[in-house]
């Protein structure tokens, strides 16, 4: 047993004054408090972050470099920042990468894999190349069936391009679909709901925009009840007004993304993307043609942007743990109730990271 003593304690719903977290072999035992012999800890104790978006960290993308020792080092950058819990994501690349992803993924004790294409439509491409995003054909299918039997398995993809049968049998395997990259109306989307699609990617970004007689995806999102929505909050990718817009629009479905490159945690200024440079400059990333290509930022300084727009703490947190959590259908994940992993992070006022740990323990 090891407990933790910290002036507040946030169990995902409920704040603890003065509070003792308690833990054994490596799950939340119980807050508690007064336990003699507790280790003092600077700030405040909040559930330790979870990302489904994570590409790359620590000088290390996910495509450029799809092995244990990459995935382990961006795994560590962002445990240094608070996020305890990734789905590492590998965008749109060719078979053979994204076979060497799932089993690099599957041999890890990541989250699970996110594989953000190639099925999408080409108008919504973004920063994905062009020259390998395709249909989904048999054997496409096929293997993303089998991995869905290996590891923890996040597919984003376009409905128009895929199909609703498509999408059936991926959720019928076990996977979690999600719709992005796409141009679908809002009546496609809905039919992929229909057919088990249970998530939006990076609320509008490289999706059908929502206008007063075509509501699109992004209308679908905001609309239907039945996604989880994630939204890259860094100031760039959603403009502050209409972010604001998507948080009481979605409220309680709609949580946070980093979208993460290989920048986090360094001070690189640039990087190669599929043999494409993408320059880090003024907290953006960019193609030379000034398109988006992911973000500069961990989950903790999209919980400090909400915040600064007047989101409460509990709520803002909320949206970078528990509800990415329940998205994945992954309950042990996001709070510090008895019977959760003991992954939690120690911040002070201003949301500086003072320490992390996983399983209890400190990395």
């Amino acid at each position: 047993m090891s407990a933790f003593h910290a002036d507040r304690i946030f169990d995902g719903t409920d704040w603890h004054e003065d509070a003792v977290l308690v833990v054994e072999d490596g799950r939340v035992a119980r807050i508690a408090r007064d336990v003699p012999g507790a280790q003092r800890v600077a700030g405040w104790i909040l559930p330790g972050l979870v990302d489904l978006q994570v590409n790359g960290g620590g000088g290390v993308l996910f495509n450029n470099d799809p092995s244990a020792e990459g995935l382990a080092r961006i795994r560590a950058a962002h445990a240094r920042l608070g996020t305890t819990s990734i789905m590492v994501t590998l965008i749109t690349d060719t078979p053979e990468v994204t076979a060497r992803a799932v089993e690099v993924a599957a041999a890890s004790d990541v989250m699970g894999l996110h594989l953000e294409g190639p099925h999408f439509a080409v108008a919504r491409k973004g920063t994905h190349d062009p020259g390998l995003i395709r249909p989904m054909g048999a054997e496409d299918l096929r293997r993303l069936e089998d991995a869905a039997g290996r590891v923890r398995l996040l597919c984003t993809l376009a409905p128009e391009v895929v199909g609703v049968d498509a999408i059936r049998r991926l959720v019928a395997a076990g996977a979690v679909v999600s719709l992005g990259h796409s141009d679908a109306t809002a009546g496609e989307a809905r039919a992929a709901a229909d057919a088990g699609a249970s998530m939006v990617t990076h609320l509008f970004n490289a999706m059908s925009p929502l206008t007063h007689r075509a509501p699109g995806l992004a209308g679908a999102a905001l609309d239907d009840a039945r996604f989880r929505v994630g939204i890259i909050a860094d100031g760039f990718h959603v403009d502050d007004a209409v972010l604001r817009i998507a948080l009481r629009a979605a409220a309680g479905r709609i949580f946070l993304v980093s979208d993460a490159m290989s920048t986090v945690g360094t001070d690189i200024a640039a990087f190669t993307l599929n043999g494409r440079e993408i320059l880090r400059q003024g907290g953006r990333l960019t193609l030379a043609d000034g398109t988006l290509a992911g973000a500069d930022i961990a989950m903790i300084d999209a919980v400090r942007h909400v915040v600064d727009l007047g989101v409460g703490l509990g709520e803002a947190w909320t949206m970078a743990s528990a509800l990415p959590a329940a998205a994945m259908g992954d309950a042990s994940r996001g709070g510090l109730r008895a019977g959760q992993r003991a992954d939690f992070v120690a911040v002070d006022e201003g949301l500086g990271v003072n320490g992390v740990w996983i399983g209890g323990v400190a990395p």
